[in-house]
């Protein structure tokens, strides 16, 4: 175990793979399941050198540098690498193209950019969102280097870097979350911050050095990142880590690395369960998952066909960190568990007044910290919008919740114009700003209706109002969203209507939206452009 985790002023990971590699220097740290591996000497090593080939190439500490890279050991690196320097990550969701992409990188205005070859054409008409990029950094590829870019692997011949290791309080990260309007925000994000993640998993799943966690979430995310990666690192366990989830694959990969522990999102549990059952579902050393949403028919199966003996719920936001954790001896399925006191205090209060509501009455979970440094450190750009978010000395978090007597916490809803799919925070404005620029759409809304997969979280509905009453036809919409938009924020449902719900001062009322749902005139866009009813506009 990192010998800080008492000490906030030395939550630092770049710290914590240090000490690691000083002390269990041929331990394993990563496996990827399609080949490579690590161990901590090696991670500190490379890490050190790919801090100096950054050096070599003009950045340094506080320095951005974007990465766009699928999960493997080249992301590792690169993250490591820019830690050690003391630079600031950028990490970019890898399905991300057009104005989604122009955005972050506009809005971070990156010095280098590390991403893979393969989607070095998505930058094409981006110019004015790369504009503060000195250097792009291309991954993979066998194709010539364009003499105006890097190749990544000249970091095996770079110097060590054997500068400072930034402070707990330096920005070690900007992750993009949608707020509660508009575009994503930039989560400025402490080391102390990162590290807590971490640090909170090793808490609440007591994670050991004997652990192997199984991580097949996004590493540009910081459930995969920071929870699962970060805990490997603070207890010095091991992690064997996917490219992406396979639902197939999930147990066959945990059966084969031994896996102990690993984390799961609604739509990843939906699909495993969905798996056809096997006399071999309980062969495995899994002792415990956490996994958020907890639905409870998710638990049962976990429990009773996969023979998990611990279940674990938890909530959490990137702005906020995980605040509320399950009990591994108190479990309450449903539930998001109770406030991680010891790095945060938690209430259920009115949205409206921020007045804390009484024990069983919905109102919105807002968390504030008992650490310095261990929470976000603002939107990158947007004061405004961060002290909004911290009205009334509390950090609104934007989703609505019950509060037992007992202090447990269930999640009801979301408060704020924000859809969760897949595991992905989608901003509905940016679904809207792109439908709005396909030829007879007058206006749009994107809302979340109830997946039709148990415990998946949302989909993603378009209500649209044609011009002059002539609408564009499910195959137009269909082609216009996948050539503009990454998969994750394709919707799935469109109606037409003649005009959009409003209030008095023109806001579209989206509740109404979601109330009307799914109906017998909905078109099923997954369906290749066959409606639910047979009407297609």
């Amino acid at each position: 175990m990192y010998s800080a985790v008492n000490d906030p002023g030395q939550w630092v990971l770049p710290r914590v793979i240090e000490e690691q590699a000083r002390r269990r220097a041929e331990t394993p740290a990563i496996t990827i399941v399609a080949g490579g591996s690590l161990t901590y000497g090696q991670l500190r090593d490379d890490a050190a050198r790919v801090a100096g080939f950054l050096s070599g190439l003009g950045a340094g500490p506080a320095d951005r540098i974007a990465i766009m890279l699928p999960n493997g050991l080249e992301f590792i690196r690169a993250w490591a690498g820019v830690g050690r320097l003391g630079a600031t990550a950028v990490l970019l969701n890898t399905e991300l193209m057009g104005d989604f992409l122009a955005h972050p990188l506009a809005d971070s205005a990156p010095r280098i950019l590390i991403i893979d070859q393969a989607w070095l054409t998505r930058l094409a008409g981006l110019d004015h969102a790369l504009a503060g990029v000195e250097r792009i950094i291309l991954v993979g590829g066998n194709d010539a280097i364009d003499p105006g870019m890097t190749d990544f692997n000249d970091w095996r011949t770079a110097p060590s870097w054997d500068g400072p290791i930034a402070s707990a309080g330096d920005i070690a990260c900007i992750m993009y979350t949608s707020g509660t309007t508009g575009a994503p925000k930039g989560v400025l994000m402490p080391h102390a911050h990162c590290f807590l993640f971490g640090l909170g998993v090793v808490d609440n799943v007591e994670v050991t050095p004997d652990d192997h966690y199984y991580i097949c979430l996004p590493l540009f995310h910081a459930n995969g990142l920071l929870m699962q990666l970060g805990a490997v690192l603070i207890a010095g366990a091991t992690a064997t880590i996917r490219d992406r989830f396979s639902g197939s694959a999930w147990l066959r990969d945990i059966r084969q690395c031994g896996a102990t522990l690993t984390h799961s999102l609604g739509a990843i549990s939906a699909f495993v369960i969905g798996q056809p059952a096997s006399p071999d579902d309980r062969n495995h050393r899994l002792r415990l998952m956490l996994t958020a949403p907890n639905h409870p028919d998710h638990e049962r199966e976990w429990r009773d066909r996969f023979g998990i003996s611990e279940i674990v719920g938890a909530y959490g936001m990137t702005e906020s960190n995980i605040a509320l954790y399950g009990d591994r001896k108190d479990p309450r399925a449903g539930t998001c568990g109770r406030a991680y006191d010891r790095a945060f205090e938690v209430e259920i209060r009115d949205p409206d007044t921020d007045l804390r509501v009484r024990p069983g009455e919905v109102g919105e979970i807002m968390v504030r910290p008992r650490i310095g440094q261990a929470f976000m450190a603002g939107y990158n750009g947007l004061p405004d919008k961060t002290v909004e978010a911290w009205r009334s000395l509390w950090f609104h978090t934007g989703d609505a919740a019950r509060m037992a007597e007992d202090g447990y916490v269930t999640f009801v809803d979301r408060i704020k114009d924000c859809i969760r799919r897949r595991g992905e925070n989608i901003s509905a404005a940016d679904i809207e700003s792109i439908l709005a620029r396909l030829p007879g759409v007058a206006e749009v809304a994107a809302f979340a209706v109830p997946s039709d997969v148990q415990g998946g979280e949302d989909e993603i509905m378009l209500a649209i109002v044609p011009v002059d009453g002539i609408a564009p036809s499910a195959r137009q919409v269909i082609e216009h969203a996948r050539d503009l938009m990454p998969r994750f924020a394709q919707p799935r449902y469109l109606t037409f209507l003649d005009a959009l719900p409003k209030t008095g001062t023109e806001k579209v009322r989206k509740v109404e939206l979601r109330r009307l749902g799914v109906t017998a005139t909905t078109i099923d866009l997954d369906a290749a452009t066959a409606p639910l009813a047979k009407a297609t506009p």
